[in-house]
């Protein structure tokens, strides 16, 4: 009987995986926080689009120190699965508290803001390995289902703020509220969520293994293709809610929970794409799913920036198409490496790819930040810069595909 045949998989997993993905999703609800409550630090710090494109950044490259430091000592050799989501998920929920209540600028926000990414990086990559320990057939929509759960969490901040601007809640309970639900997060997983009978213990990280990895060129063109992706990602999750504020004001729609709630709805739909191309993954390929991800997500970014001004409803229906899209293949880069990668080096291939990515992701949400659009031109020009990203990501994955070794993802599937 195969590993694919749904009778070979252990019992509980979908139950383990339902804890994993309701845990990530309330962990993950501190990260963008500070991008939530932008329109109040801007009116009450007097923050600029720089400023407050740092917050994002601080997060970002917290989470990048984080993951390569947690690999670099073992932690996950010493901790459990469970101990170390739970620790991670404390310290985001207690760094992103400690930002709503001392933080009285920028500059004393962005230590609690690094501190919160740190945090995550606890959660995130810890959760993707215990799912997979309980998955080998159906991993891709496994894996996929919990991306969706982390990108509905990166959501649920503007929710929370949607729902203190109807009630009059000032910024500083909505971001408490997301520490809240950091805790319940790391409570659930704490009594719930248990190792799986395929997880792999992971290796510590060793940069002589890693370029190891990296001599082989498919492992190059998986992780350009990663950066790429990355490149837009990021960006468009912290610039987008700014833009709908602006995009449905001249579209005739100004109320601030409105765009709130809009933000919510079109970060939170990159939870469908998740699904639905970890599902598809394993039976078309992955540079399959990846370019046509991109490619969706690289027109839809254009498309958004052109059509500012237009109405309201056709705005919104583009921008939900990018976030939908924009997200769908972030899982896949992942698998590719490490399917790519020779035996034993994928562990710490994988560490070089997360830190990059995150590291990279500064550049384009300082870029917007610094462009500070509030009008057609600046929308446009940001986007279109968001929109290189899976270019070069799409041409790095067709480069893969037409190579010998790609044969090795997806069970042969390219």
């Amino acid at each position: 009987m195969s590993w694919s045949d749904g009778a070979a998989e252990p019992a509980g997993r979908w139950r383990q995986l339902t804890i994993l993905s309701v845990g990530i999703l309330l962990a993950e609800a501190p990260w963008f926080t500070s991008g939530a409550v932008a329109p109040s630090l801007r009116a009450e710090w007097g923050a600029d689009g720089v400023e407050l494109g740092l917050l994002v950044v601080a997060v970002q490259l917290g989470f990048a120190a984080g993951a390569i430091g947690l690999a670099i000592v073992g932690a996950p050799d010493v901790i459990r699965g469970r101990w170390l989501f739970t620790a991670g998920a404390l310290v985001a929920a207690g760094a992103n508290l400690a930002f709503a209540l001392w933080a009285t600028d920028v500059w004393q926000a962005l230590p609690f803001r690094a501190l919160t990414g740190a945090g995550v990086a606890a959660c995130y990559p810890v959760a993707m390995n215990m799912a997979a320990g309980w998955f080998r057939g159906q991993r891709g929509l496994a894996i996929g289902i919990l991306i969706g759960a982390l990108t509905a969490g990166v959501a649920l901040p503007y929710l929370l703020q949607a729902m203190g601007l109807s009630t009059g809640l000032a910024w500083r309970p909505v971001v408490a509220l997301a520490s809240g639900a950091a805790l319940a997060g790391a409570a659930i997983v704490a009594a719930g969520a248990r190792s799986g009978p395929f997880e792999v213990q992971a290796p510590r990280f060793s940069p002589v293994v890693a370029a190891a990895a990296f001599r082989v060129a498919g492992v190059r063109l998986a992780n350009l293709g990663y950066l790429g992706h990355m490149w837009e990602l990021f960006g468009m999750w912290t610039w987008v809610p700014g833009f709908l504020v602006a995009a449905l004001a001249v579209g005739g729609m100004t109320d601030p929970t409105a765009a709130s709630l809009a933000a919510f709805v079109v970060v939170g739909s990159g939870a469908l794409g998740c699904v639905a191309a970890g599902a598809l993954a394993d039976r078309l390929g992955r540079t399959t799913v990846t370019i046509g991800a991109m490619a969706a997500s690289g027109t839809a970014a254009v498309a958004a920036g052109l059509l500012f001004g237009a109405p309201a409803g056709v705005v919104l229906a583009v921008v939900i198409i990018w976030g939908v899209t924009v997200v769908a293949d972030s899982g896949q880069f992942s698998a590719a490496v490490s399917e790519l990668s020779p035996p034993g080096t994928s562990g710490s291939a994988l560490s070089v790819q997360t830190a990059a990515g995150f590291v990279l992701t500064s550049v384009t949400i300082i870029a917007i930040g610094a462009l500070d659009p509030s009008g057609v031109d600046g929308w446009r020009i940001g986007f279109g810069l968001l929109a290189l990203g899976p270019l070069v990501g799409i041409v790095a994955m067709w480069r893969l595909r037409r190579r010998p070794e790609a044969i090795l993802m997806a069970g042969g599937r390219r």
